[in-house]
């Protein structure tokens, strides 16, 4: 063999057995049919599963997910110390901030305090009793009671807030200056939109798990119907997109399938008549065409909804709730126990004609008058009314409807989404005040044993199913179609405390 020859193999050889460095992307753009999801601090984002995203790329939380499950992020590791209710984490020590000011215990211990006085959207602050700092890279977070999903639910969704930037800070809703956004995450926001709907966003190259591979991230408005096309053409790099497009694009494209982590249900507003009595609420779930909904408004793609919340699909689904197969003669007969008289087409009570409105938006008005008929077949008139989805969500919010068409995410995630959801505050919660369902959920997150949770969990939708304080309706099947420049995916029981979108920041590393 000639030297040349051995030096091209061993040239080969040493290229082979060396990590191979990861192609750097000046500029990676992402399509979003909304656009505008808030001011991306953690106080001012908008509370839906987008808004947090954007702010997750500025700012880090002690732990992250990955597609596998929990990774190292502002904490390198951590351990909990059951005689003691707490969890000790060992911090990164070579964490700064966007402005270049060293990251340590003091921030994680100023956070705590901070959101006690200052909520935080998505973190219930009770959860801590107090958070103590052990070194500079070591604090202990002690619980006010055990508390099972901590990890996900608090240590893996709070952004941890600069000290020496928010300790001065009284307001921080109204908080909207580029300090308010020194972060320790991957990049740094150059430029935000909030009338065109797009945000920019660069890397930073001092990022302590390394400089990000995409050293430009761009979000812009673009309509679903606009974002294949967009993605062929080569303007955009990653998207959500109809089911029928993704089936177009496979092969040419990366095509992401969801999980059914997207609950779209019936809100109801449970505190007026007749919507506060059950037997109201179970007739609408018979007369409801749940498989029909999925048949034509999701063309398909999609699961009808298990009335206990959770996916069939899901490993935390009880496949023995009540099923409210459709069937409304049953539904009439709930009607008249409730002492309603059919006349004509419709159901009256005292004279007056049984009349309800719901609410829909552009996105889903489709479902909306599949509802709307099926309820009207069952003997209820319907008026639907469109509206944007912000006012749909204020209606909500604050009871002024009676029915709702709205949606979450979430649900594939930790069952700590049940509180959430049945009896949280907000738009996306029933807010139902039941004591059989109020004492298992708060012993179904104290519950440290995870048979025993699942048991408790099962109970919990056992009882959902019956009372139906909102009407769970279809999960739709979504997707995403990338180019593969970066490697995509879903995480493990969602973004954050649940988000199923497959933006996690840590894809965009090299």
């Amino acid at each position: 063999m000639s030297r040349l020859v051995k030096i091209l193999c061993t040239a080969i050889l040493i290229s082979l057995l060396l990590p191979a460095v990861a192609e750097e992307i000046a500029v990676y753009t992402i399509a979003d049919t909304t656009g505008d999801w808030g001011y991306p601090s953690p106080y001012l984002h908008y509370s839906r599963g987008p808004g947090y995203v954007r702010m997750s790329f500025i700012f880090d939380t002690l732990v992250w997910k990955d597609q596998n499950g929990f990774v190292p992020a502002l904490a390198e590791s951590w351990e909990y110390l059951e005689g003691e209710n707490a969890y000790l984490f060992n911090l990164n020590p070579n964490v700064k901030w966007h402005d270049g000011e060293p990251f340590t215990a003091n921030d994680v211990v100023f956070t705590i305090n901070y959101i006690k006085d200052h909520p935080y959207q998505w973190v219930d602050s009770s959860i801590v009793d107090r958070a103590e700092k052990i070194d500079d890279h070591t604090v202990k977070i002690y619980l006010a009671k055990p508390y099972a999903p901590f990890l996900d639910q608090v240590a893996g969704t709070l952004p941890i807030l600069p000290e020496h930037i928010y300790s001065d800070v009284t307001n921080p809703e109204d908080f909207q200056d580029p300090k308010a956004l020194t972060g320790t995450g991957p990049f740094k926001l150059v430029d935000y939109d909030k009338a065109q709907g797009t945000y920019l966003y660069e890397a930073n190259e001092d990022y302590y798990q390394g400089a990000p591979k995409v050293k430009q991230l761009k979000f812009v408005k673009l309509s679903s119907e606009m974002s294949g096309p967009a993605l062929k053409r080569g303007e955009v790099d990653a998207t959500a997109v109809p089911p029928e497009v993704a089936d177009e694009l496979r092969g040419s494209f990366v095509v992401l399938e969801g999980a059914h982590d997207w609950l779209a249900k019936l809100m109801i507003n449970h505190k007026k008549e007749p919507f506060s009595d059950v037997r109201f609420r179970q007739a609408l779930a018979y007369a409801i065409d749940r498989e029909k909904l999925v048949e034509i408004a999701q063309r398909g793609y999609g699961v009808p909804a298990s009335p206990g919340l959770f996916a069939p699909d899901s490993e935390w689904c009880n496949p023995d709730v009540e099923q409210y197969e459709h069937d409304p003669e049953k539904a009439g007969d709930l009607l008249k126990e409730m002492g309603y008289v059919k006349k004509g087409d419709f159901f009256e009570k005292d004279g007056n004609t049984l009349e309800v409105e719901l609410l829909v938006t552009s996105s889903n008005e489709r479902a909306g008058e599949i509802i709307k008929n099926d309820l009207e077949e069952a003997g209820i008139k319907v008026n639907m009314r469109s509206v944007d989805s912000k006012t749909l969500d204020n209606a909500v919010n604050e009871w002024n409807f009676d029915l709702a068409l709205s949606g979450h995410g979430g649900m594939g995630g930790d069952p700590a989404i049940l509180n959430k959801v049945i009896t949280g505050a907000g738009f996306n919660s029933a807010r139902y005040d039941d004591p059989e369902l109020s004492d298992l959920l708060k012993r179904e997150i104290a519950e440290m044993d995870p048979e025993k949770r699942i048991e408790l969990v099962n109970e919990i939708q056992e009882v959902y199913a019956r009372e139906l304080p909102a009407l769970p309706l279809y999960y739709p099947t979504n997707y995403w179609a990338h180019d593969g420049k970066v490697d995509l995916f879903y995480t493990k029981n969602g973004v954050g405390s649940g988000v199923p979108i497959p933006l996690n920041k840590m894809a965009f590393l090299a």
